[in-house]
Order: C-alpha cells, then sequence, then structure tokens
C-alpha cells in the first residue's frame, strides 16, 4: 500500500533528482496556465507529461497508464478549484448549468473507474490517443460560430452527455473541460461561461475518480515508490504548487486576449501526442 522505495531515489544523482523535480514543477506550470488560459483542463498536458516522466524514471510499464490517470485526476482536482474560482470572482459560472451535468457526470465517474480496473494500460493509451485525435478537432474551430441549441437540455441529453463526459474523462485522466466547453458553447452558453463552470465540473470528476484509482491500485503489487494506490504522491506535492499558482494568471489572460492561435498550436500539440501513443502501443504489441 504505502511502499517506499527510497533506493531509485539514491541512486539518481543531485542533478537528476533536481532535474526530476524541475521537469514536475515546469509540467505543473504550464499545466495550470493552459487550464487557465484555454479552458481544456490540465489532464491533456498532465497525462503525456507524467507518462513520459516516469517513462525516464523506468517506472514498471504494467501499471504506468494506470498511475499516469489517477495522478493526473488527483493534481485536477486543485487546479480545478482553483480555475472555477478565478472565473467565478469574473462572473463565469453558470449554476443551473453544473447541476444538469453534474447529475450525470457522477455515474459516468463510477463506471469510468469500474472499466479502468478492468482495462490494461495499452488500451487505455488507445482511448486517451483515439479521444486526443477527435477532440483536437474542437481546437480548430471558432466555438462561438457554432450553435445547435438554444439552451442546455436537462431530460434526457444533458444528462446522458454528462455521463459520456464523466467516463471518458475518467478512463484518460482528464477534468472534462475539452468535453465539456464545446458541449455548452454548441447550447449558446457564452464561451468563458462555458470555460468557468466547465472548470467547477472538473472537481467533481476528479475527486470521485482519484478515490476510485487509489481503491483499484490499493492491492496491487510492484507499484514504484511514492504511490499510494494508483496516486503518486510525489507528483502531485511537486505539480500542484505551481499549476494552482498559474492558473489565475491565465484566466486573467483569457479575458484580455485573442486566443485562436494558440488554441490551433495547441490541437497540433494534441495531434502529435495521440500519433506517439499509437505508435508506441503498436511498437509494444
Amino acid at each position: 500500500m504505502f511502499e517506499i522505495d527510497f533506493l531509485s531515489i539514491i541512486n539518481l544523482s543531485g542533478f537528476e533528482l533536481v532535474g526530476l523535480l524541475f521537469g514536475l514543477m515546469l509540467l505543473g506550470s504550464i499545466t495550470g496556465f493552459l487550464s487557465g488560459l484555454l479552458g481544456i483542463g490540465g489532464g491533456v498536458v498532465l497525462v503525456p507529461g507524467l507518462l513520459y516522466i516516469f517513462q525516464l524514471l523506468d517506472f514498471p510499464e504494467k501499471h504506468l497508464m494506470h498511475m499516469v490517470i489517477g495522478t493526473s485526476l488527483s493534481i485536477i482536482i486543485p487546479t480545478g478549484l482553483t480555475s472555477a474560482f478565478s472565473h467565478y470572482k469574473k462572473g463565469s459560472f453558470q449554476k443551473d448549468i453544473f447541476f444538469k451535468l453534474g447529475t450525470g457526470i457522477i455515474f459516468g465517474v463510477l463506471l469510468g473507474t469500474l472499466l479502468a480496473s478492468y482495462l490494461s494500460g495499452d488500451i487505455l493509451r488507445i482511448i486517451f490517443a483515439s479521444v486526443m485525435m477527435l477532440l483536437s478537432i474542437v481546437m480548430f474551430v471558432n466555438l462561438k460560430k457554432h450553435t445547435f441549441l438554444k439552451v442546455v437540455p436537462y431530460k434526457p441529453l444533458a444528462i446522458t452527455y454528462g455521463f459520456f463526459s464523466g467516463c471518458i474523462s475518467t478512463l484518460i485522466g482528464i477534468g472534462g473541460a475539452t468535453l465539456n466547453v464545446p458541449f455548452m458553447v454548441f447550447c449558446k452558453i457564452p464561451v468563458h461561461q462555458a470555460v468557468g463552470t466547465a472548470a467547477a465540473l472538473s472537481t467533481i470528476i476528479s475527486l470521485p475518480a482519484m478515490i476510485g484509482f487509489i481503491a483499484i491500485g490499493l492491492d496491487k503489487q510492484g507499484l514504484p515508490p511514492f504511490t499510494f494506490g494508483y496516486v503518486n504522491y510525489l507528483a502531485f506535492l511537486t505539480i500542484i504548487p505551481t499549476s494552482t499558482l498559474l492558473v489565475p494568471f491565465g484566466a486573467s489572460i483569457s479575458h484580455k486576449v485573442t486566443v485562436k492561435n494558440l488554441r490551433r498550436i495547441f490541437g497540433i500539440f494534441m495531434i502529435l501526442v495521440a500519433l506517439k501513443m499509437w505508435e508506441n502501443v503498436w511498437d509494444f504489441l
């Protein structure tokens, strides 16, 4: 359970340890800033970033993807709360939509956690890569020009979509903003309102999902050091300070600049990440 193998840290030189901590803090800074700026949710950056760092540390491949997802979900909790509070202070939050989508999200998280306990790491990578490839399209679309509904519907569409969003977000370790923001904008919700509401929704995805990943990982053998269930708390404690610090700055910038080109650049990043994950899985198979 709380198995700590200090030898893996001792075997690192001082320079390597400093590099590791710096890398985690840099990842946290990028995650927090983009979460506030683009409303994408931290997991889109955290999952590939943590996967790369954990691979450098030679963490066991068997549990790697589950631990990446569990750790990402844990980090999204304070990041999402900070982002939600920042947007709330600017009036970018809609309570009614939060409860409409949130009802379905809770049940979706439960199903996603259950599925994750049975799926292999390679399957989770394929799911993440596939969803990222699809969601990258959203980064190239001007959401303001596309509306299909005048309001967010209550039943059954809102609950059904929330269920889908919660399940997929749990399986790939994201806070759901990349899924929920486009849905709300397509329902004629202003972008900044959608971003702020999605940030709040990320907390009711990430908190129960994190608890679920801890639970399903508690009885696993051979987990890497500083891990509780499928959550690596060294990464959590290192990334949180910088990610929460940069979220308000990103949120503030989002209200002052046009982020169209940044979204397109990030869309290309998502495509490259998806292609790399697919490549790694096919090579392994």
